[in-house]
This record gives C-alpha cells, sequence and structure tokens, in this order.
C-alpha cells in the first residue's frame, strides 16, 4: 500500500500530526508522503490521516 499527496495539499499538516511514520511536510509547507509501500504496522494511521484529510487530497495507491 502506497500513498499520495495531490497539490489539492493546503498544509494543514493534519496528515503528519496522525501519522508522521507515513506524512511529513515540505519545503513548500504542504504534505508529502514517503516514497515506497507503507509498513504493515502504519497502514492504518495513515488510512486514518487520509480519511481525516480536509480537502481530499490523499490518495492511496496499491
Amino acid at each position: 500500500m502506497k500513498f499520495v499527496v495531490h497539490e489539492d495539499c493546503i498544509g494543514c499538516n493534519l496528515c503528519a500530526l496522525t501519522c508522521p511514520e507515513v506524512f511529513s511536510m515540505n519545503d513548500n509547507e504542504k504534505a508529502q508522503a514517503i516514497e515506497g509501500e507503507v509498513a504493515s504496522e502504519h497502514q492504518q494511521k495513515a488510512i486514518k490521516a487520509m480519511q481525516q484529510c480536509p480537502v481530499a487530497a490523499i490518495e492511496r495507491t496499491e
């Protein structure tokens, strides 16, 4: 399971606070997801972060 943050991100930091193992803020104050597969122990938190995104800027890919 992988995650992608789209350009719709408003930089609210909610995803990085919810699941810092997968999401972080970049130099442009926008969220970014780690590259590659998310470890199984972090997948539920990453899904929660995706679902809580106020602008639905996070997408899960397989």
